[in-house]
């Protein structure tokens, strides 16, 4: 049995040859050649299953094969030549002896990089097209050559120097003071701020939210009395300029909107009053609100469930503020009266309206036993992104803090389908009648032919329509839309043609005999399609032989002129005159 080349290890190498590789596969005893292409290479047998080899020069692809007394390799396994990389621009072409920043090689032939090298160093690989990589740059000092390596080899090199980089230095804070619980934003300007790996209110360090050369903005770490901000970069620390924590002021809450809410909570309270900054907690009574939105003015949050009248107080770093009175009133039940539209797709995803009374704070509407999406809810009116079910009726209800509404009725519906189309053809003007043919068409409300709607759209059964196809050109897919979905085409032959009128442009002999009989060939366009010939009106038998060409068999007529017509089923051709000659 001939040897069997499983797989090459490495698949590409250098065009100027030289790559080591293992060819793995079987009936490798004995082997007397190894050819890359049409080139011999020496080689070593390992095993039965394994040779080792140099490759040759080469480009391209090349087959790799196996000869041995017992035939060649026939199995479609291949080696790669892949040229080797050019590089034309760094940006940018220098950069920090710390390294860390980024740099973008453009070139030729870069896909597959294995190493960039910053001199010595090797940088960091974050992306890498045939194109361009991008790596971030090691640590380094001087000028040094970039160089890019891949199977096809390492690139020319190009030049990138290490530059010292600057002390920071700081100019101003904004604000130079802040509460003692930190947590606010305080914005640090200078100079080669660029960057910072620290932020240091004292001994505390601060979260950095952004970072340019002349800008850091950062969220201050908690504190007590006049403390140093610095920053650290690569070039070091920078000077420091005085921050001062001061106390927070006692809360004072002065009103409550609304001051009464349902008694399972979840609704919105606006609670106005001075010194609210930072609060830690909003307490109805004995239980916890969710802090929604929070300012030194104002506060929002989600009421907690509860009964009767509580105080409601706001606690931050200066301490508890005063109670206002907070009433928790029982919900009415919630009524719905209607639903916009009462049907949809079993996929979901449509949109439906529900009007009724006492529907605000809607805790879950049901479809069925499904959950739909909530997007808007006042007490009149809510709006869902209604749940997938199966083809039926369901029970659509509202819950609230009141408790779950009377039901109304629901309808899923089938997407139509389209099993086929009477005629598939038709003119490019449109006009003509089309019956469609499918399932689940009773409630039918658009037809499009492509991209274009149909007229005069008649529903027969729910398995047949009728419309008025719309103009339009080539081949193009006709879809039903009904409440249950549009169909698709993965089904049947929804397929309708459009035709261009056609043209007759030459009779050939445009005479013969009175008796008829006589071969005439039609010439013209948008023939192909041909359904009916006729001689001054009387049918004649034909062959549509291409698009430009019908060869008819005249009938009988009276010595004179008549018009000859084409028909298709985008209409009728022009006429041509054809004279019969008396015998």
């Amino acid at each position: 049995m001939a040897p069997v080349v499983t797989s090459v290890s490495p698949a590409q190498g250098a065009p100027a040859g030289g790559t080591n590789v293992t060819i793995t596969g079987s009936g490798f005893t004995g082997a007397t050649m190894v050819r890359f292409g049409p080139n011999g290479i020496p080689f070593v047998i390992v095993s039965d299953t394994q040779i080792t080899a140099k490759t040759p020069a080469g480009t391209g692809t090349v087959q790799v094969t196996v000869t041995a007394p017992t035939g060649t390799s026939t199995q479609n396994v291949f080696f790669t030549y892949t040229p080797a990389p050019v590089l034309i621009t760094l940006t940018p072409t220098s950069g920090p002896t710390a390294g860390g920043n980024v740099v973008t090689i453009n070139g030729t032939n870069l896909s597959g990089a294995s190493s960039v090298k910053f001199g010595g160093s090797s940088g960091v690989v974050v992306s890498n097209t045939a194109s361009q990589v991008t790596v971030i740059a090691p640590a380094g000092v001087g000028t040094v050559n970039v160089t890019v390596t891949t199977a096809g080899g390492t690139s020319n090199a190009l030049a990138y120097m290490y530059v010292a980089v600057p002390v920071p230095v700081l100019s101003s804070l904004s604000p130079v003071s802040g509460p003692t619980a930190g947590g606010n934003v305080v914005t640090v300007n200078g100079t080669n701020l660029s960057g910072a790996t620290s932020v240091k209110f004292g001994g505390a360090s601060g979260v950095i939210v952004t970072n340019t050369a002349s800008q850091v903005t950062v969220i201050a770490p908690a504190g007590v009395g006049t403390v140093n901000v610095t920053v650290t970069t690569a070039g070091g620390t920078s000077n420091g300029l005085a921050y001062t924590y001061v106390a927070a002021p006692v809360p004072v809450i002065s009103s409550l909107s609304p001051p009464s809410g349902p008694t399972p909570g979840g609704n919105v309270v606006t609670i106005n009053g001075t010194g609210l900054s930072g609060a830690s907690s909003v307490l109805f009574g004995g239980s916890p609100a969710t802090i929604l939105t929070n300012t030194a003015t104002q506060i929002t949050v989600s009421a907690p469930a509860g009964a009767g009248s509580v105080n409601v107080t706001v606690t931050t770093a200066g301490g508890t503020s005063n109670g206002l009175a907070y009433t928790y009133v029982a919900a009415p039940v919630p009524v719905i009266s209607s639903l916009s539209p009462p049907s949809g797709p079993t996929a979901g995803g449509n949109v439906v309206t529900i009007n009724g009374t006492n529907l605000s704070g809607a805790s879950s509407v049901k479809f069925g036993s499904n959950a739909a999406t909530i997007l808007t809810n006042t007490a009149g009116q809510i709006t869902v992104i209604a749940p997938a079910g199966p083809p039926s009726s369901v029970n659509v209800t509202v819950t609230t803090a009141g408790g779950t509404s009377n039901p109304l009725p629901y309808f899923y519906l089938a997407a139509p389908t389209l099993s086929d189309l009477s005629p598939h053809l038709g003119p490019a003007t449109g006009g003509n009648t089309v019956t469609v043919f499918g399932t689940n068409l009773t409630l039918t409300n658009a037809v499009n032919f492509g991209g274009n709607p149909a007229t005069a759209i008649t529903v027969v059964s729910d398995n047949q329509l009728t419309v008025t196809a719309p103009a339009g050109t080539g081949t193009v897919v006709v879809t039903v839309t009904t409440p249950g979905g549009t169909s698709t085409a993965a089904t049947g032959n929804p397929y309708y043609t459009y035709l261009g009128a056609p043209v007759l442009t030459s009779l050939i002999p445009s005479h013969g005999a009175d008796l008829g009989g006589d071969a005439i060939v039609l010439g013209g366009s948008n023939l192909t399609y041909t359904d009916a010939v006729s001689f001054g009106g009387v049918p004649a038998s034909f062959s549509a032989i291409s698009d430009t060409q019908v060869v008819a068999t005249s009938p009988g007529g009276a010595p004179g002129t008549v018009n000859v017509v084409a028909h298709t089923p985008a209409g009728n051709s022009n006429a041509l005159p054809y004279v019969y000659d008396p015998s």
